[in-house]
């Protein structure tokens, strides 16, 4: 018996080590590809890149606009800008310009995802649009990088789309079984960053999201520093198209950034 014991915990604390060396695979699933042209995509929108403080070059997508407020998109953990094409589109349809940005390792990028390195993105990305004002709107793990750049350099006003209070409880809802505060590297500590955040937001979150529970976003909501709006969309799911371009997120959208142009 205390032999299999021994095994056993020699099993768990290999598979605990290798956990912790590979965890960011689990974490951050970027789609690669090299995205085509933004042309091709998105009406009237054109390719443009930049280079982040530690030296990589990142392409992202701009569509023009004639609002003067425009939104800044962070990305969740997965996919790329591609996929977030009808997001740009419903919002530029009412004239609002888009920055769909890409971080390293995603969409053709160089680069290696971390939680610093997707600070240093967004911070690249936010200095391309110069001054301006402009809206962040961050998805999902998105909206942990969003609030870190909020509270560094505050935008006009954030939004926030299914945003956790910080990826330990996210990760504990994926694997209720791991340590995972204990284990995690990169923590994006989302209510400690919204709670010194006084900009006007919004935070959408879906009421089926079993990926980040809407306890975790009203949370978020609950910390922030300044004026709130929540928009709850019935029956949406994290992945859904609702809580990707849905009418209750576009609208929220532009009701923020119309409410940030009056001031």
């Amino acid at each position: 018996m205390a032999r299999t014991a021994l095994v056993i915990v020699a099993v768990l604390i290999l598979l605990l080590g290798l956990l912790w060396i590979f965890q960011r695979r689990l974490i951050y699933l970027p789609d690669g590809t090299r995205v085509p042209s933004a042309g091709q995509v998105i009406p009237n929108a054109r390719d443009v890149s930049f280079t982040t403080r530690d030296g990589l070059r990142l392409g992202a997508w701009y569509v023009p606009g004639d609002h003067d407020v425009t939104v800044l998109v962070a990305g969740g953990n997965a996919g790329n800008r591609l996929h977030r094409a009808p997001l740009a589109r419903a919002l530029a349809a009412y004239g609002l310009p888009v920055l769909l940005m890409d971080y390293r390792g995603y969409g053709g990028n160089p680069g290696t995802p971390t939680e610093e390195g997707l600070h240093l993105d967004l911070l690249a990305a936010r200095a391309f649009l110069g001054d301006t004002r402009v809206v962040y709107f961050g998805e999902s793990l998105g909206a942990a990088v969003a609030t870190r750049l909020a509270r560094e350099r505050p935008p006009a006003g954030l939004v926030l789309r299914s945003p956790f209070t910080d990826l330990a409880a996210a990760g504990q809802v994926a694997y209720p079984f791991l340590p995972v505060s204990a284990l995690l590297r990169d923590r994006f500590p989302v209510t400690e960053h919204v709670s010194h955040i006084r900009v006007p937001a919004v935070v959408v979150w879906g009421t089926a999201d079993t990926i980040v529970p809407p306890r975790l976003s009203r949370a978020v909501a609950k910390a922030a520093a300044g004026p709130v709006t929540t928009v709850e969309v019935p029956g949406a799911g994290h992945n859904d198209l609702a809580l990707l371009a849905g009418q209750d997120l576009i609208e929220a959208v532009v009701e923020l950034a119309g409410q940030v142009r009056r001031r």
